[in-house]
């Protein structure tokens, strides 16, 4: 039925199959294969992701860490989520803990405090600052290597801080506008800085923070889940 649905709906010679690692033998080689068969072109390109893990294991109903996209939600802005997705190769396992959450919530805090003195407009056309456009497309270019081109959006922030310590404020807001167009492809960056910023505000300490973290990782390793839900959508407080 797979066959059918995908020549069906999106006809034949279509871009881009996807699905998980596990499913590249013997799923798609038989989907391809009966394809063929009918004497049809298939998928053009094939991606397969990895495998998602939570604090370093496989991720299973069994173990008692699975989890679904609504209870990540309640501790983290869907747009640190994507940031977290997108800081992995799409064909690398993702290690999933509070603690990689935080660490991407940072990473981004970092790139939205880079603009927080943007006042220039975006316009596409500008963004070839420095190199930095073509940077960012020969990493999506690479097998969509989204890893390589956040580094290039770190780099462009960090040229950003630099010029703006040193009152050079016109390359400043070159720098901050590309950050923002480049942010944008990969659906970043496109939020009000302050807005974002001020939004993660829990009124809680960084180091309270990190003690939850360790608190709900100690939870979930005796199987007190329970006590690591409670952590985790805000009702259990620092002892």
């Amino acid at each position: 039925e797979c066959v059918v649905m995908s020549l069906e709906l999106l006809g034949e010679g279509f871009d881009l199959h996807c699905g998980g690692a596990d499913l590249r033998f013997p799923h798609h080689e038989n989907e391809r294969a009966q394809a063929v068969a009918l004497g049809k072109t298939f998928a053009q390109h094939w991606m397969h992701n990895g495998f998602v893990r939570v604090d370093d294991e496989k991720m299973s109903k069994s173990l008692g860490n699975f989890f679904v996209i609504r209870d990540v939600l309640k501790e983290f802005h869907p747009e640190v989520i994507r940031f977290f997705i997108l800081r992995a190769h799409y064909r690398s396992p993702m290690n999933y803990s509070g603690a990689t959450l935080q660490e991407a919530k940072q990473g981004l805090d970092r790139l939205y405090n880079t603009l927080t003195d943007l006042e220039d407009p975006v316009v596409q056309g500008d963004a070839v600052f420095g190199g930095w456009h073509a940077d960012f497309q020969a990493a999506m270019d690479d097998d969509f290597n989204t890893p390589q081109a956040i580094a290039v959006l770190f780099g462009l922030s960090s040229q950003a801080h630099r010029a703006k310590t040193s009152g050079q404020l016109q390359e400043y807001q070159a720098c901050a506008n590309t950050l923002k167009i480049l942010g944008g492809h990969l659906g970043l960056l496109q939020r009000p800085a302050q807005e974002f910023l001020q939004s993660g505000d829990l009124g809680i300490s960084a180091a309270e923070i990190e003690e939850l973290i360790v608190k709900r990782n100690a939870a979930k390793k005796s199987r007190d889940f329970a006590t690591a839900d409670q952590i985790g959508n805000g009702r259990a407080g620092i002892n």
